[in-house]
């Protein structure tokens, strides 16, 4: 699990990272977002439906509610600006990072599931935070497009100490 979740921090590491080579067009962050949400959803479906943990259940919920609106509103954003989410390396390699996670995932069950589930996504929040404060609202040059970033990011907050504390339970029961 844990060479999954270093994958997508990985990924979100070289928005980070390629921001010094190039910074990321609106249409490759509007991609970037659409894409790390995504994969937040699948990955909270997958739980929703595996866990019997009741706290990880809610929490699966909360990603899959929350994310989905997020992405309905990025891409009600794109739609109205006329911008066509571009597919680059960072999108391309979140999509990827998160189909080996929900494989990896599918493989367990139980208690072993459940802390690798909050684990990732401890680490994916980590990270999707890093790259919307270091690369996605610095690069957005369409201001209606940084202001969703903007307004999305306490719900990251958010879900990374709500991952967090139920992380914790988990520290006395491996």
């Amino acid at each position: 699990m844990k060479h999954t979740g270093f994958v997508i921090a990985a990924s979100l590491l070289l928005v980070a990272t390629s921001a010094a080579a190039q910074a990321p067009n609106d249409a490759q962050i509007a991609s970037i977002v659409v894409t790390a949400n995504q994969v937040d959803i699948d990955a909270g479906k997958l739980a929703e439906s595996t866990s019997t943990n009741k706290d990880v259940k809610a929490f699966a919920n909360r990603m899959v509610v929350d994310h989905t609106g997020v992405n309905k509103q990025a891409v009600d954003l794109v739609t109205k600006l006329k911008v066509t989410p571009q597919d680059n390396p960072t999108s391309e390699s979140l999509k990827s990072g998160g189909e080996q996670n929900v494989a990896n995932l599918k493989s367990m069950k139980g208690p072993a599931f459940d802390k690798a589930y909050i684990d990732h996504e401890v680490i994916y929040h980590e990270q999707v935070l890093d790259a919307i404060d270091k690369t996605l609202i610095p690069n957005a040059k369409n201001q209606e497009l940084k202001a969703l970033l903007i307004k999305v990011r306490p719900a990251f907050v958010a879900h990374l100490e709500h991952a967090k504390h139920i992380q914790a339970t988990f520290s006395g029961k491996s």
